[in-house]
């Protein structure tokens, strides 16, 4: 029986591609990525599957998470692989755990300058009065922002009742002092409230001075100055008094980032060198954050979509995080949809 001869060229080439698909599937295979419930994350989700599975060749699928479900999950079964957006502070302890166990890694930072919060006041009204980017700017100016009930007391917008920021607004108001310069805190009644007196404020250019936190697609819609209280970061006491609810003498502090990261399984760090230096080097800044998220709420988009817009729109961002042969994969593969 003769078999038909193969050209050396095409005998080469066939070895090659498949010596490539065999390490591709080898280094990277199936890959369960985390998609969490809030729009951020979904976003960063859908990026993760989208650079994965088109630039590297992984096998990328979307599972549904959140916070406490998926990080046991990944200690106890070692999935899913990815938990993108990971606000670490509310699961330190175990996260900290899984890692010195050898279970996780903290791949990479999700947010650069990680979640953040403060007291904001809007940016038309710093652009007349400088001042009030700073705390004494602010109270020295207490009169213009009106009480809406009471014309002889300044207003302070505050954290929703029931949240946690609820306590540490109230301590910080009470630690700046801000009692003593005529503002009175105002309960917003929900965050729906507290985005939509920000809002009003900005539709008729009045002031408005508040609680609010970052990234948000309000403060991506609405640019928004975070007021210095000239008091510089004690994460120690914030930690130990401004969020606990019988913190007795709060002292003032601003309020220290929030690290937000990307968590994966050791398990998968180990097996795809190539998608962990991606993740490595995929961060946001808040600025960045917010102005997708307020695409994404102008647009109605979901994460899908809105993974797409951003690739579309931002290569000179995501082109930096990939290699070069992931790079070009990934616009052929834009370009082909």
């Amino acid at each position: 029986m003769h078999l038909p001869r193969i050209a050396p060229w095409l005998l080469a080439a066939v070895t090659v591609s498949l010596s490539v698909n065999a390490q591709a599937e080898q280094g990277c295979g199936h890959v369960t990525i985390a998609d969490m419930n809030w729009n951020s994350a979904t976003f960063i989700a859908h990026l993760d599957q989208f650079i994965l599975q088109q630039g590297y060749g992984c096998d990328a699928e979307l599972v549904p998470g959140d916070s406490i479900p998926t990080t046991t999950s990944m200690i106890e079964k070692s999935e899913p692989d990815i938990a993108p957006e990971m606000w670490s502070n509310t699961m330190r302890e175990a996260l900290d755990k899984g890692v010195k166990e050898g279970r996780l890694r903290y791949a990479g930072v999700t947010l650069s300058d990680g979640g953040e919060e403060g007291f904001w006041v809007p940016a038309y009204m710093v652009d007349k009065e400088p001042s009030l980017k700073t705390l004494a700017g602010v109270k020295a100016n207490a009169s213009l922002f009106k009480h809406p009930e009471d014309p002889d007391k300044s207003a302070m917008m505050g954290c929703p009742a029931g949240w946690t920021c609820q306590i540490t607004s109230e301590h910080l108001f009470d630690a700046l002092k801000l009692g003593d310069a005529g503002f009175e805190l105002v309960d917003p009644g929900s965050g729906a409230g507290l985005a939509a007196s920000i809002a009003k404020a900005y539709e008729r250019q009045e002031p408005w001075f508040g609680y609010y936190w970052a990234p948000t697609a309000v403060l991506g819609k609405y640019e928004m100055v975070k007021v210095d209280f000239g008091t510089g970061v004690d994460a120690e006491h914030y930690k130990a008094c401004i969020t606990q609810v019988d913190c007795l003498d709060p002292k003032p502090t601003m309020y220290p980032p929030s690290p937000v990261d990307t968590v994966v399984t050791e398990r998968f760090a180990a097996r795809a060198p190539d998608a962990l230096a991606y993740l490595s080097k995929r961060a946001f800044t808040n600025p960045q954050m917010n102005r997708m998220l307020a695409w994404m709420e102008e647009n109605q988009a979901d994460g899908e979509i809105a993974a797409e817009h951003f690739l579309a729109d931002n290569e000179s961002l995501w082109s930096q995080w990939v290699t070069p042969a992931a790079l070009q994969r990934i616009k052929q593969a834009l370009a082909a949809r």
